[in-house]
């Protein structure tokens, strides 16, 4: 547990949190939206810095991050709680819950995380991930700081909801950001995450704006995000905002959590790669094992540059500056 950042102090032992959007005040010995930020006594406090229920060595695709580094592991950590209610979360065993919720779990310094990123060989660097990074962000921000000075790279998959000020203190530090944009209209995020569009449309240009990666996936849900009227304003919106390279991951939607809806069918997530590639120059399907939407093409010679297979991933067509051989089309970060 940590004195957490941005904060304000009011009246009666309240505080008011500034880290997210939602800007919660927050009442002596109660918890934040997110479940893990506690006000003690008139203090605000991150109950989850450094309690760690997920670590372990990834490929960095699975993050999902395809032009960054391809072919490497990264180290992936995860904690406790999240700023969304997303009701077919993936991970809501550790996103939905409360330090009280999981009594089993690791309790790590921040030089334990960077001496185990340090020992693997060819170890990347970390990804913050599995939960919501933004809610453990005083523990990620102090790693991602040391990190940094050891020349490692520091990624984020992120639902995007979090305040400018706390975003633009974390953005020199974070390589890469994988930013989950689940949908596309006000209605929905307000129904269906308990948060709003606006916001993280905001975050996603902030970041767009830096010097960090950025790739966004979207995961198509039936009958909640799958208009194709919606999606195409989504498709103009990134385009016009972050240019016809920026890399889009269509995410295949399953069961989960309290959602019973089916899956997605292939045939609808193929109808929006289709009219993605009208738009943007890489894109893939994710959660789904086609032959479309894995592999790398250069989009000026169509030469192939990465060949993947689940995570197996093959580079024939880059040399290390991540060009294409062919045309020396800058296309990755390696």
């Amino acid at each position: 547990m940590k004195e957490a950042l941005f904060y304000e102090k009011r009246n009666d032992q309240k505080v008011k949190c500034h880290l997210c959007p939602h800007n919660c005040i927050i009442r002596d010995q109660k918890r934040g939206v997110c479940g893990v930020r506690k006000n003690k006594g008139g203090i605000l406090y991150s109950e989850n810095y450094g309690e760690i229920t997920g670590l372990g060595f990834d490929p960095i695709e699975k993050k999902p991050l395809y032009h960054f580094h391809p072919g490497r592991n990264i180290l992936s950590i995860g904690s406790i709680g999240c700023n969304l209610k997303c009701f077919f979360c993936q991970n809501w065993e550790i996103s939905q819950a409360t330090i009280d919720d999981i009594p089993r779990r690791q309790t790590q310094q921040v030089e334990d995380i960077i001496k185990l990123a340090e020992k693997k060989t060819d170890n990347l660097g970390i990804a913050y991930t599995y939960n919501e990074p933004t809610i453990y962000y005083e523990f990620m921000l102090d790693v991602a700081r040391e990190l940094k000075a050891k020349g490692l790279k520091n990624v984020m998959v992120t639902n995007g909801y979090i305040n400018k000020e706390p975003l633009e203190k974390l953005i020199p530090y974070m390589d890469a950001f994988s930013i989950d944009l689940k949908g596309f209209t006000e209605e929905f995020y307000r129904k269906n995450t308990s948060s709003s569009l606006e916001s993280i449309m905001e975050s996603i240009l902030q970041i767009g704006k830096s010097d960090s990666f950025l790739e966004i996936t979207n995961l198509v849900i039936p009958g909640l995000n799958d208009q194709i009227g919606k999606f195409q304003e989504m498709l103009e919106w990134i385009t016009t905002n972050l240019g016809e390279n920026t890399i889009l991951h269509i995410s295949r939607y399953y069961p989960g959590f309290k959602s019973h809806i089916q899956p997605t069918s292939v045939s609808k997530l193929k109808e929006f790669y289709t009219l993605a590639k009208e738009h943007l120059n890489y894109v893939y399907l994710g959660n789904v094992m086609l032959e479309d939407g894995s592999s790398t093409y250069c989009h000026q010679c169509a030469n192939l540059l990465v060949k993947r297979n689940g995570y197996d991933t093959q580079t024939p067509g880059l040399d290390e500056a991540g060009k294409c051989i062919h045309c020396e089309n800058k296309v990755f970060v390696r």
